[in-house]
């Protein structure tokens, strides 16, 4: 899945969305830049305030900068976390495939 981000100066990025996770009961969205080709290959990944309006799921997702640094950096443990578990996850499987 990708969104594409309309940025200041115009210029547009499309970005696939790497997941969307919480913390401390807000939720907030990993995105990896592409370049025109549709590869990543500096493995830079953007971090966002993501919300949802549950009542309109139709609606688009509003996405918000990350201002504070404390809060940021919460989000970056949180993801690298994430990044962590996916690996895990990847041994098992590759684990139970050789089985």
């Amino acid at each position: 899945m990708t969104v594409t981000l309309e940025l200041d100066g115009g210029k547009s990025v499309t970005c696939a969305v790497v997941t969307i996770f919480t913390v401390e009961s807000k939720d907030y969205i990993a995105l990896m830049p592409l370049d025109e080709n549709g590869e990543n290959n500096d493995g830079n990944v953007w971090f966002y305030g993501y919300k949802e309006d549950l009542s309109d799921p139709d609606k688009e997702p509003v996405l918000s900068y990350i201002e504070d640094d404390a809060e940021f950096e919460k989000v970056e443990e949180a993801f690298d976390e994430y990044l962590d578990s996916c690996e895990f996850d990847e041994l098992i499987d590759t684990d139970n495939a050789e089985e």
